[in-house]
């Protein structure tokens, strides 16, 4: 697999693997404000695609943002917006492939990385192992975000960078 940033021509890559979840997450890939998401990060340079190395297939995408330090002593919030997979890909390490990348590409210093993902008692939280998956990735539970577009349950993640 090669991760590299996303571009144009690999939006697909995110609606499909978004398309895929809005069952669980709610309207996704006919969404305009998450294309304009999807748009607006890959202008940025903080959208990552993870493709087969053959034929160039998306096989997921990551959405990363930054939320720099205000004030002396603060460290910056670094942000997965959004995580996608897709189903032919999973189970075969793309998704801690492309956080793991984003780490490496974006993170300068010290700070906190967040992610918000389903809440516990949301019916994607086991169905994905959404929080099992971000556990084993080293973050850990936090406080309880606001519901998602499909009125289920939200949790934030919260991982400290030394």
């Amino acid at each position: 697999m090669i991760i590299r940033a996303a571009r144009e021509r690999d939006v697909p890559g995110f609606l499909e693997p978004a398309a895929q979840v809005e069952h669980w997450s709610g309207p996704m890939a006919g969404d305009p404000g998450f294309r304009a998401a999807v748009d607006r990060h890959i202008g940025r340079s903080t959208a990552l695609v993870a493709v087969s190395p053959q034929r160039q297939v998306p096989l997921g995408g990551l959405l990363f943002s930054v939320k720099e330090a205000t004030g002396a002593g603060e460290s910056p919030t670094y942000h997965v917006r959004r995580l996608v997979v897709a189903e032919r890909a999973r189970g075969r390490g793309v998704g801690r492939a492309l956080p793991a990348d984003a780490l490496r590409r974006f993170v300068r210093g010290p700070g906190t990385v967040e992610v918000i993902t389903f809440g516990p008692d949301h019916p994607g939280a086991v169905a994905s192992a959404a929080c099992a998956f971000y556990e084993a990735l080293g973050f850990a539970p936090a406080e309880a975000a606001g519901a998602g577009p499909e009125c289920g349950s939200r949790q934030m993640f919260r991982m400290p960078l030394g």
